[in-house]
């Protein structure tokens, strides 16, 4: 199994209000964005050109919405790793198809008001 592009623990996954973990995973490796708890359980996966990502305008900094499979999770992401996790989404996604896929990774946020 290849290094992963992007790896942050201690993550929370909320899907709406649901708490699913306080200390989870996210992982991106070899093309796909992996969504694991505490315990290394696959919470949900998918290849990171289906992933949509994009920071809330009403939630704070370190907060991601991610679409996959056609759930919606909330992620609590430390420190400034919510630009990694873009980061590592647009490398993988370039790299695995050579063109742009139909997912989208939006780094902007509304302005406040």
């Amino acid at each position: 199994m290849a290094e992963p592009e992007f790896s942050a623990t201690g993550v929370r996954i909320a899907r709406w209000l649901r708490s699913l973990t306080r200390a989870g995973q996210v992982v991106v490796r070899d093309g796909r964005l992996v969504l694991l708890t505490s315990y290394g359980r696959e919470i949900d996966s998918a290849p990171v050109d289906q992933v949509r990502v994009s920071g809330p305008w009403y939630a704070a900094q370190d907060r991601v919405m991610a679409t996959v499979n056609g759930n919606r999770y909330v992620l609590r992401l430390k420190g400034q790793l919510r630009d990694g996790l873009v980061a590592a989404l647009r490398r993988a996604g370039t790299r695995g198809s050579g063109v742009h896929g139909t997912g989208t990774v939006s780094g902007r946020r509304a302005a406040p008001r």
